[in-house]
């Protein structure tokens, strides 16, 4: 009989719940339901609307489940970073699962599910260099072990994903703003306009994409002061914003790139998602004699595999949590230098 975990994912706008074999690694069943087309009309996702919508779709996605609940020996869930009201409703059904059936439960942070969405399915390839490019965050990570990831670059304001989705809502192309962007950007010229990259005369290694964001917001100020804005501009400005957005994220992984020896990268996230971002990096990696590896697309953005996948490591080295211990944790940006929990 199999040995099962199931997680659970609840830290932003999509509920799922996943169960993974403990031995095989195998994704046994992954469930998952969406809120976008709820939280588009708003041009992001609203607390308070995520939240109660959890509550409604966690509770079913677990009714189609039940009849594998007599093989789940752990609960894994997503305790941080996140949205603290979205996060709470996976940890109360996590807390009630675990007790109901009177197995471990383990914490997983959010980031290190996206790591591990590199090795569902399959054993983890370490050391290796991450860029990871969410909702949330945009940092590079050294990641050696599930319990020894450090940040070596990070954001000084919005993420990767914060910025295609500012950007899309300028445009009125509705949320989320990375699939959106990059549809448009297909059909635009990237020469167009000159946006500034960031920090590109700064021999700092860090992220900045609010003077982009800002710089886009202008030059669309600009077109509609003219007239109503055509098509064609729409995807010259999407076009233009994300070659500024490569440029950026290529330069300063470079500088790291000089600096590491590690052999593997990957790009993991929401983000990762992106052909353009992901053929620029191909080529970095050729250049600097790097392995790339990949996000199978099913498990680019949240998703309760990851967790689960992630929890399996956790559950290996008898990590666990206690039903009296297990919290949300804070949903805060670490800076370059520390350690993911």
């Amino acid at each position: 009989m199999s040995r099962l975990i199931l997680s659970i994912e609840s830290s932003c706008d999509d509920s799922s719940i996943a169960l993974t074999d403990i031995e095989s690694l195998e994704v046994v069943a992954h469930k998952k339901i969406s809120q976008e087309i709820a939280h588009s009309r708003y041009g992001g996702v609203v607390p308070e609307l995520a939240s109660r919508m959890h509550a409604v779709a966690l509770p079913k996605l677990l009714e189609s489940l039940k009849g594998y609940l007599d093989s789940v020996e752990a609960v894994g869930v997503t305790t941080h970073p996140g949205l603290s009201v979205s996060l709470h409703e996976g940890v109360i059904m996590a807390k009630a699962v675990a007790t109901f059936l009177d197995v471990p439960i383990i914490g997983v942070n959010h980031l290190k599910g996206h790591i591990y969405s590199l090795f569902i399915e399959k054993e983890a390839q370490l050391p290796l260099l991450v860029l990871l490019l969410s909702g949330g965050h945009t940092q590079i990570l050294s990641v050696k072990g599930y319990d020894d990831m450090s940040i070596l670059a990070t954001t000084l304001d919005d993420s990767v994903g914060e910025a295609y989705d500012k950007v899309a809502k300028m445009l009125d192309l509705g949320y989320p703003g990375g699939p959106i962007i990059e549809k448009l950007a297909r059909e635009g010229d990237r020469e167009r306009f000159a946006f500034p990259v960031p920090l590109q005369n700064s021999s700092r290694i860090a992220f900045s994409l609010s003077g982009l964001k800002n710089a886009v917001r202008l030059q669309i100020e600009a077109l509609k002061a003219k007239g109503e804005m055509s098509q064609k501009d729409k995807c010259d400005i999407a076009a233009s914003f994300e070659k500024a957005i490569l440029s950026h994220l290529l330069q300063k992984s470079k500088k790291i790139f000089k600096q590491e020896s590690i052999k593997h990268f990957a790009i993991v996230g929401g983000v990762s998602a992106n052909r353009y971002i992901k053929d620029g990096f191909k080529k970095l990696c050729s250049k600097f004699n790097k392995e790339m590896l990949e996000v199978d697309l099913r498990y680019t953005s949240d998703n309760a595999a990851m967790i689960g996948r992630a929890a399996i490591e956790a559950l290996k080295a008898g990590k666990f949590d206690t039903i009296e211990s297990l919290k949300v944790g804070a949903n805060r940006q670490l800076e370059a230098g520390s350690r993911l929990d």
